[in-house]
This record gives C-alpha cells, structure tokens and sequence, in this order.
C-alpha cells in the first residue's frame, strides 16, 4: 500500500539539519513550510518558525528541549491542523531533531493528519547519540503513516574515505531526490530506507555502493520493493537494464519488485528506497527495542524533563 500525499501540504523542519532540508523541500512539493528548534539560528529562514525555549539552560539535554516542546504544542497543533499532508524532516543525530520530532509526530496523530517522516540516524562513533536517536525514531515510526530512513553510519561504512561533512551533502541529497519524485513515485507505507552513492562513479560501482549501504541497515530477505533514482547524462539502455536485473537478482526476485527512474545530471549516480518488512539495525539502539511491543510496558508520552517549580525544603 503506497502513501497518498493530499494538499494541502506543509513542510515541518526540526533542528538545524531538519530545517535546512525543509527549505530547500517546501519548494520542490510546493508547500507551506514550519520551523521548530530551540536554537534561534535555525529560525533565521523566510518560513513559520516557533521557538522552544528552555530559559537560561545554555546546553539542555533531549528530555529538556523535549518537555519545553509540550509547552508550545497548542500552538504546533494550530499551525499543522488546517492541513491534509505534513512531510517531517528531522537529523535524530542533533539534540532538537530527536527531542521534537516524538512530539510533533504525536500531534499529527492526534489531529488525524497524514504523516510522512524523513529521519536521518547518526554515526555509530556518535554513541551519547544512539540511544536517543532509536527512542524517537520508534516514536515517529508508530505515529507516521510512512516513515523514510537515511543511516549516516552504513553510509559512512561502504564509503570509509568519506569526510563528516561529505556524508552529510551525500544524505541530503539522497533525501531531496526522494522528495523531488514524490509527485511520480508510489511511497509505500512500510518503513523505507534510502541508501546513496557517491557522484561521479560509473553505475555498476554506484549500485553495488548503494547495495552495500543497505545491507548495513538490513537483511536482503527484508526487502519488499525497490526504486532505483538513476542520475546521469547518456546512460545506455543495456546498463540501465543490466542494473535492473542484477537488483532484481540480488533481492530475490520472487519476494521484491525493482522499478527505475532516471533524470539527466551531469555526475552519475544512484538513490535507493526500500521498503522493508522485518528488523533493522535500529531496533538495537534502544536495548529494550527487540522485545515485542504488546510485552513491553511504555510511557504513552516520550521520556522528558519538565521543571515542576515545587518549592521542597531539605528536611533535617
């Protein structure tokens, strides 16, 4: 079952990285488009913005920003409830993405609003991150009706000569071309997962890149269907057709489908989105994860920290 996007739509970007991607997105989909963050540097954008304020707390923690974002949720829930489609762009690696994103996520719910969530996962050296970033993404996978993945570390994994900073222009852009086809694309409904190359490679090489990505975050016999987004000036139709049939072959044939999109540029390359039934490796983040949730007990609201203001004297 594919997602359907309905307008009118509205872009929500969470944190610095969320909300860099959320600009650039409201203008390929044609959307209005919100900002949230407790940094005023991500609010400095010609869009809505609503600030989360932790007071005078220079470096809050995720369950701090996470309770001052309830204190502003009346006015989250204003901005969403007049529209049919919110698209959610949130980096879980940064303290404001996987502190807001459990609580927008929740809203929408709340305000029966189709729900599609982009989240990007941190680097496995980034482990005061890991646990956060799979608390929230668990969250945002139970509220949304289509929930898409980019793993930074298995990027980083089949590219080991790639800098921090080129990982995150790979990311984004695999991101943006996601977006970009969500006009022509059905989106389906499971959780998806998109795995990247490098510009500039030829496309065999791209494609076992992009394969080796998520095989980082998966099992193949998870895989349900594929889109191949194929970037290039003059591809041959046998190589076209040759990539085809090798994904075809390596996700088994039988139990995936593969289609194929491509798009002039001037460097080659490959985006893929996955559909996965099944576990991936971001269960393991959270070690409570793995145990299946009608035996676990949980909070209805995300872990976070509010200041009750009770004046409680030492008692001697």
């Amino acid at each position: 079952m594919s997602f359907q996007v309905k307008e009118p739509i509205l872009v929500v970007g969470l944190g610095g990285a969320g909300s860099k991607l959320a600009v650039q997105a409201k203008d390929i989909v044609n959307s209005d488009c919100l900002i949230i963050s407790n940094d005023q540097k991500d609010l400095q954008v010609e869009c809505q913005t609503i600030k989360v304020s932790t007071d005078s707390i220079v470096n809050p923690s995720v369950q701090l920003i996470r309770g001052s974002t309830y204190k502003v949720s009346e006015d989250i829930k204003s901005r969403i409830s007049k529209y049919s489609t919110v698209i959610i762009m949130a980096n879980l690696a940064g303290k404001s993405g996987s502190a807001i994103s459990p609580v927008v996520s929740e809203i929408c719910r709340e305000s029966n609003v189709g729900l599609m969530s982009f989240a990007i996962m941190p680097f496995k050296y980034e482990k005061d991150r890991i646990f956060n970033s799979g608390i929230s993404l668990k969250r945002l996978k139970a509220d949304s009706d289509c929930t898409i993945v980019l793993d930074n570390d298995s990027l980083l994994e089949s590219n080991p000569d790639l800098s921090t900073s080129a990982c995150y222009e790979i990311a984004n852009s695999a991101v943006i071309k996601v977006v970009n086809s969500l006009h022509s694309s059905e989106i389906s409904t499971e959780t998806n997962i998109i795995t990247s190359s490098k510009e500039g490679q030829n496309i065999e090489e791209a494609l076992r890149d992009s394969l080796k990505m998520l095989y980082g975050t998966t099992f193949p016999n998870s895989v349900k269907r594929s889109i191949l987004y194929v970037a290039g000036e003059n591809i041959p139709v046998g190589v076209l057709n040759s990539i085809t049939n090798m994904t075809s072959g390596i996700l088994n044939e039988n139990n995936s489908q593969v289609g194929l999109e491509t798009s002039s540029s001037e460097e080659s390359k490959i985006v893929m989105l996955s559909s996965i039934q099944g576990m991936t490796k971001f269960e393991n983040y959270d070690p409570l994860g793995i145990i299946p949730q009608e035996d676990t007990l949980d909070w209805s609201n995300p872990d976070c920290s509010i200041d009750c203001k009770l004046d409680l004297y030492q008692l001697e």
